[in-house]
């Protein structure tokens, strides 16, 4: 919700080039970008970094774009690296391991797991370098739009006093705060999906062996799915993401919830087995939403901020990279008056929802017992196993060659689906219930109340 600043004199704003509210990566991605090429970039961050977060798993198709920040030896320091997924289902008593080395695009085979706290301060403090000026402990509050010339942005600081910023071009990163959206309206909740999530970190869990230590393990459960993320210093990431209905019949703590849910996985459970909790447990609820609209006249609004699915392929950040690596482009463009902006903005948006719709297809379905049934299976055709590793990679911009097995694969998951019908229906139906469920009982730690 917006925020308005206390009463009182209008402060002097200070002016620049562009202003981005928000120093996660999308934020930090556009400031580095824009202000290397030497617009005068400021940035608004309500929460001084290092900060928790999740979406910890990063994708081999991020990795050019860490490079071509600059970050990527950096990262390299605080990853543990990355080869593949791990998935798990009980129902069908099988697991499967996904290697990224057999994608389509072999020259990104792997990908590293990193601590978000970390991550996005490698991010933030790249952008400082390349001269933006971060001001934290910053809200922004509302952003007075005047068609044609600056906009006047509004903020306050931790102890109340009233800022001002007379911008160019304003930029929303502010993730799942979705700041312009509560002056301007526009989100919309999935009509398609709503899920939950409750995490930690923990020290003590198994490991796999060998190259695979890295790896991510994804495994369903009754109710959902779960993650493990493992770190380089021994520690490990450990979430649920459920059904509405289920977080909703919660009788414990958040904290014996979670290990609960955990045990609905034999495999998983016996990994947790001496895992101790080492964080607060943290939860996330009714994660989906997308805006109608990514653009207007002198903003933007890029990563989260304009939809989030669900974080079970780790889609977030990639998602957010790219749609600040081409929205650095459009506000250029814009800021120099260029012919060619309005065809910039319309190829932003054709690849910020392309990769949105590829990935929300999967996700949708990911629990659908003929999902799991296909992921796990060993007798895939290598065409459609390379077009899912590419998926999982984060290859969902161009996939060229890999659209058409992904079609087949589509093909074969409906064909799963029909033949076992009833099941698939009561999970496809359960889900469906789910997206008119707003949870309450559990707060978004992502999401902060105004200062």
């Amino acid at each position: 919700m917006a925020h308005h600043s206390s009463p009182g004199p209008l402060p002097t704003p200070l002016s620049c080039d562009v202003l981005v509210v928000g120093a996660g990566p999308a934020g930090s991605t556009i400031s580095a970008l824009l202000a290397e090429r030497g617009w005068n970039v400021h940035v608004l961050e309500k929460d001084p970094h290092p900060r928790f977060h999740i979406g910890e798993s990063l994708l081999p198709q991020s990795l050019p774009i860490l490079k071509q920040l600059g970050v990527l030896p950096e990262v390299e320091k605080i990853g543990i690296v990355k080869y593949g997924a791990e998935m798990i289902s009980h129902r069908y008593g099988r697991t499967q391991m996904f290697y990224f080395s057999k994608a389509f695009d072999e020259s990104q085979p792997y990908a590293f797991e990193v601590k978000r706290s970390e991550f996005d301060a490698i991010l933030l403090k790249n952008a400082i370098a390349k001269g933006a000026q971060v001001h934290e402990g910053v809200r922004a509050g509302r952003v007075e739009f005047r068609p044609g010339t600056t906009s006047l942005v509004h903020a306050q600081d931790r102890g109340g006093k009233p800022l001002a910023w007379e911008a160019r071009f304003v930029v929303d990163a502010s993730g799942r705060d979705t700041f312009l959206s509560g002056q301007l309206g526009g989100k919309q909740r999935s009509q398609t999906h709503n899920s939950a999530a409750v995490f930690g970190h923990f020290e003590g869990v198994g490991r796999l062996p060998g190259k695979d230590e890295g790896n991510i393990t994804a495994a369903w459960l009754d109710h959902g799915w779960c993650w493990m993320i493992p770190f380089k210093d021994g520690t490990t990431s450990v979430g649920v993401v459920c059904w509405p209905d289920y977080i909703k019949s919660r009788t414990t703590p958040l904290d014996q919830f979670l290990l609960d849910t955990l045990r609905q996985s034999p495999v998983v459970a016996e990994r947790m087995r001496h895992a101790k909790l080492l964080t607060p447990v943290y939860a996330a609820a009714n994660f989906s939403y997308r805006r109608d609209t990514m653009a207007g006249d002198g903003y933007l609004i890029v990563g989260d901020a304009f939809a989030f699915i669900d974080p079970v392929f780790s889609s977030g950040v990639h998602l957010a990279l790219n749609s600040a690596v081409q929205g650095a482009n459009v506000v250029e463009a814009h800021l120099r008056h260029s012919a060619d902006y309005a065809q910039r903005l319309r190829e932003f948006e054709r690849m910020v929802r392309r990769g949105i719709k590829t990935f929300s297809w999967f996700i949708h379905r990911f629990t659908q017992p003929a999902f799991q049934s296909l992921f796990v299976s060993t007798r895939k055709p290598p065409k459609i196993e390379r077009a899912v590793l590419s998926l999982l990679a984060g290859d969902v911009y161009a996939q060229k060659r890999a659209r058409f097995p992904l079609f087949l694969f589509k093909v074969c998951y409906y064909t799963v689906f029909v033949l076992n019908w009833k099941e698939n229906w009561a999970v496809c139906r359960r889900r469906k219930s789910g997206t008119s469920t707003t949870v309450t009982e559990v707060q978004d730690y992502a999401v902060k109340q105004p200062f």
